[in-house]
């Protein structure tokens, strides 16, 4: 759902509409309502938070973030990816995360798309993670079970089931099977 808006806001008025049943970004000067994804993205988003999260704890590469973190990006936008990762470069000279806010983009943008998703507002996300210097873009297709690759607007890669999922030089040494993302429950 987007409101077109003929105002600038501020982002503590932002901030002050965020409630557990809505997630707004603002895109062009329009409020978008992301709203809520489901439970199989929320899923497959915490196995990839515990698994993604755990190595870039342990080896001190920067911050994972997941989709109640928003980022004010270059262009004025502020956007919310379904997980992010703030590589240790751009944590430089903070001892905390800011209160509101992440100035900048994420060097890691990944987005699991959910019934809600349309093609072109994912494109048009991923368009302008890019523009701000996001590095890289994971898109998740939990219904076809693949992940997209994305170095630039344009997919480079599609990882299916027997592939490997990599940090590339964004989250060096990370690796993990695509078909983790999928697994039926075992418990």
């Amino acid at each position: 759902m987007t409101t077109t808006i003929n105002k600038t806001w501020t982002d503590e008025e932002l901030l002050a509409l965020s409630s557990p049943e809505h997630r707004y970004e603002l895109v062009n000067n329009e409020l978008v309502d992301r709203g809520l994804s489901g439970a199989e993205p929320g899923y497959i988003a915490c196995i990839l938070t515990m698994i993604l999260g755990g190595y870039i704890r342990q080896n001190k590469l920067g911050m994972i973030c997941d989709a109640s973190t928003a980022f004010q990006l270059n262009n004025g936008n502020r956007r919310s990816p379904d997980i992010s990762f703030v590589g240790r470069q751009r944590l430089q000279g903070l001892k905390r995360p800011p209160q509101g806010f992440f100035p900048g983009s994420p060097d890691l943008a990944i987005e699991i798309l959910s019934p809600s998703n349309t093609v072109a507002e994912i494109h048009d996300k991923i368009a302008d993670y890019f523009a701000n210097d996001t590095r890289l873009v994971w898109l998740i297709h939990p219904d076809e079970k693949y992940v997209l690759v994305y170095h630039a607007p344009a997919p480079e890669k599609l990882l299916g089931l027997t592939d490997m999922l990599t940090g590339e030089d964004v989250i060096l040494g990370f690796t993990m099977p695509v078909a983790e993302l999928f697994t039926e429950w075992d418990f």
